[in-house]
């Protein structure tokens, strides 16, 4: 682990030095239609970028960051999805560096969980203006992940939701696209232990969250991505019906609930079983397979976020 500075000293050398990197994926939703306009902002903060790099091919987007990240910078400045990102959280966890966020998805669950604001100017803004903050890591078994391993329909729509459908909706994709999956999904049986008690449940989503939003949409309203603790918990139940109604009101809410009045299972270190064993969507990349150790690892990873942001 390389020695850090303060945050204090962090934030300071990029307000006085302006050393950053800036690598943007420009597959992702908004990536290609605000490249030159998001170097322009940043150029006109009076930041000088080391590097700058436009990903065209997904493949290539590790490459860019090691490249990125050897120029040194200060504050490496990625844009793209909450996929994009997470690649991100993976290359500076541990290291001296923060992680500035260009909120360029479909949903930006990792840039909200961050209180950062969504359109570009803002976001960017908080480069020159903000404060570096120290937040959890979650790791599924050796895997790094900044936001959320699910379990179950999503795991498929994840795999099902079209591009175009995306790019044309936005957010509601998913939700829709659960629609035409639920019909043939079968509940699975989940076990989770948390400082030895095993909690049982049958369902047909399960989420295990580090961050505070799902789908664009906040889980509740006591989750932070900065508190030490992971948060499982389920859409609906076992009934197709309750898990339909559930996603449905929260594409049309987005309404959340309090960990103290819902399903909601917290703790450090969490084992995952399930029967049957199932894959599993870590950021959105299906690596993975039940039974899983998810832990979170406690600032772990460097960020700009906005002055208001609670860094604990």
């Amino acid at each position: 682990m390389t020695d850090l500075r303060t945050k204090a000293e962090h934030t300071a050398a990029i307000r006085r030095e302006r050393r950053v990197a800036v690598v943007i994926n420009t597959r992702s939703r908004r990536g290609r239609r605000h490249y030159f306009e998001a170097l322009d902002l940043i150029h006109g903060l009076g930041f000088e970028p080391l590097a700058e790099f436009s990903v065209l091919k997904p493949k290539r987007l590790r490459e860019h960051l090691d490249r990125a990240l050897a120029t040194k910078p200060d504050l490496l400045i990625v844009g793209g999805g909450d996929g994009t990102l997470s690649s991100a959280v993976r290359h500076i966890a541990h290291r001296d560096v923060a992680l500035g966020v260009l909120p360029l998805g479909t949903t930006n669950n990792f840039a909200r969980s961050l209180g950062l604001p969504l359109d570009l100017a803002g976001a960017i803004n908080v480069f020159a203006t903000g404060k570096v903050a120290d937040i959890d890591l979650g790791m599924a078994d050796d895997r790094p992940f900044a936001n959320l391993a699910s379990f179950g329909v999503s795991v498929e729509v994840a795999g099902t939701v079209k591009p175009w459908l995306k790019r044309i909706i936005g957010r509601p994709a998913y939700p829709l696209t659960a629609l035409t999956i639920l019909p043939g999904h079968r509940p699975f049986r989940a076990f989770i232990t948390v400082d030895g008690k095993r909690h049982e449940l049958l369902t047909h989503q399960l989420n295990i969250a580090n961050g505070r939003f799902h789908g664009g949409w906040q889980v509740a309203k006591d989750i932070s991505i900065d508190n030490g603790l992971l948060v499982a918990y389920q859409l609906g139940s076992g009934k197709k019906l309750r898990l339909l109604g559930e996603t449905l009101a929260r594409a049309a809410t987005g309404r959340w609930r309090s960990m103290a009045g819902g399903p909601f299972v917290t703790g450090r270190e969490m084992l995952l079983e399930t029967e049957p064993p199932m894959a599993a969507d870590v950021d959105g990349e299906v690596r993975l397979r039940t039974p899983i150790r998810l832990r979170v690892v406690p600032n772990g990873v460097r960020v700009m976020v906005p002055e208001t942001f609670e860094d604990r």
